[in-house]
């Protein structure tokens, strides 16, 4: 049974019968796959702070963005690249995916490495969100995942994807 549909997610709930014959009524959230790009320069890489209302705070993350229901993968990360850096990347290598919180969502997120940067206008910001884009020397990335200022799940999992850090 649908129990919220909006734009971008709907949720439902439903009996759900495990692979051991046990039922349990459930709750399922579908927000729509996403990806993230983590946009490498040399030595370095670009890293957003960006405003995130649901825990009202700034953190720092790799570009991402839901896809649009036509949209491959690949064609949202360029995308996405564009809107939220305004840098677009002549090679952009998929890394795989991952589910953010299969406890309750089937949401994944495609990984991209995207590489050979240059600037990009063909798309604009969105106005709702809050993003400076940060310069980080990729030598600093564990240093930041240790401590703290990175504590976003899926920039760290695309850090290690695209760098093994």
């Amino acid at each position: 049974m649908e129990i919220y549909r909006g734009r971008r997610l709907w949720v439902e709930k439903s009996i759900i019968r495990f692979p051991n014959g046990i039922e349990r009524e459930k709750v399922i959230i579908h927000p729509g796959h996403a990806v993230a790009i983590l946009p490498i320069d040399n030595d370095r890489c670009k890293l957003l702070r960006q405003y995130r209302y649901a825990i009202g705070d700034y953190i720092y993350e790799a570009p991402a963005g839901t896809m649009e229901p036509d949209e491959k993968p690949e064609e949202t990360a360029h995308r996405e690249l564009i809107e939220e850096t305004g840098f677009a990347a002549k090679t952009i290598i998929s890394k795989g995916f991952i589910y953010t919180t299969p406890g309750f969502t089937d949401e994944k997120i495609f990984l991209f490495e995207a590489r050979d940067l240059y600037p990009s206008s063909e798309f604009g910001k969105d106005e709702d969100e809050l993003i400076e884009v940060v310069d980080v020397a990729i030598n600093d990335l564990n240093t930041m995942i240790d401590n703290g200022t990175i504590c976003d799940a899926k920039t760290i999992c695309l850090i290690h994807h695209c760098l093994g850090c």
